[in-house]
């Protein structure tokens, strides 16, 4: 209940919160709550470019399909990604960092070297050549997002391993005959849990917006799939006449990132005693 309180007064973390709800809600019955699901996906050649009417709230694109609808369906298909990406990067970076915390020597240098080749690079640009590497597609995208992505979780779980492996706990543990795996995973790792969830939280929203941009440059998803990256690509050449075509995509991934990180700021206010002792 303590946490819960604290985390009810910090209005920007309630905020994000219900951003976050929403797009889960909107996401989880987008085929319903778009007003046309199914046209969607085909051309309209008659109704093309035309502004927010009441048949259509955020206006039509270039082949006449019915922006809000895809807006809507767009947001089903970014949180899949995020979530998608982020589990995916959970699962390669978090035992990594946990085997070179733990066990440290020539195997946390091996691990922690790898990280330092991926993090030197900037992610959005080692994901753009990882993604010119393969075909053009939702799932190239996924797999380049991951790519990128687990070494922040294996440097998280590294630090905290390095320190939760000499605390007093562990030490009794170990003198008990209590197996490696068994510290590992029953008791370091669930102690280790709080900068993972605060990782996992800031990163759905680096990742909706890192996918946007792939799919803006034309290394993510492809027609007709419904995408808010690819979207505003496909606006650029009827701008600024048809402002609805990009306007709407553009606030649809703002709106996403915002919530997002305005989430992980708080349960990283919540969680990490460390921070909240400094205020």
């Amino acid at each position: 209940m303590l946490v819960v309180r604290r985390f009810l007064q910090d209005t920007s973390a309630v905020v994000g919160l219900a951003i976050v709800l929403f797009a889960v809600i909107v996401a989880l019955f987008a085929d319903h709550l778009a007003p046309y699901p199914l046209d969607a996906y085909e051309s309209h050649l008659l109704q093309r470019l035309q502004p927010p009417s009441w048949d259509f709230p955020f206006g039509t694109d270039n082949l006449g399909r019915d922006i809000f609808s895809r807006v809507i369906l767009g947001t089903q298909s970014a949180l899949i990604v995020a979530l998608s990406v982020v589990a995916a990067s959970t699962l390669i970076g978090v035992p990594a960092g946990l085997l070179a915390g733990y066990f440290g020597g020539w195997l946390a240098e091996a691990i922690m070297r790898l990280t330092d080749v991926f993090l030197a690079v900037p992610q959005l640009i080692l994901a753009l050549a990882l993604a010119q590497l393969m075909s053009p597609s939702l799932e190239t995208a996924m797999i380049a997002l991951t790519l990128t992505y687990w070494p922040f979780f294996a440097r998280v779980v590294y630090a905290e391993t390095r320190r939760l492996k000499v605390s007093v706990f562990v030490e009794a543990l170990q003198g008990l005959g209590a197996g490696d795996l068994r510290v590992m995973f029953l008791h370091v790792l669930p102690n280790s849990a709080s900068p993972i969830i605060v990782r996992a939280t800031i990163g759905m929203g680096f990742t909706i917006l890192t996918a946007a941009v792939l799919g803006f440059l034309g290394m993510g998803a492809t027609p007709p799939e419904p995408d808010w990256g690819l979207a505003i690509a496909e606006s650029r050449q009827y701008l600024p006449e048809a402002w609805w075509f990009a306007t709407f995509p553009g606030l649809a991934i703002f709106a996403a990132v915002f919530g997002f990180n305005l989430l992980g700021d708080g349960v990283r206010d919540i969680v990490d005693p460390r921070l909240r002792r400094s205020r």
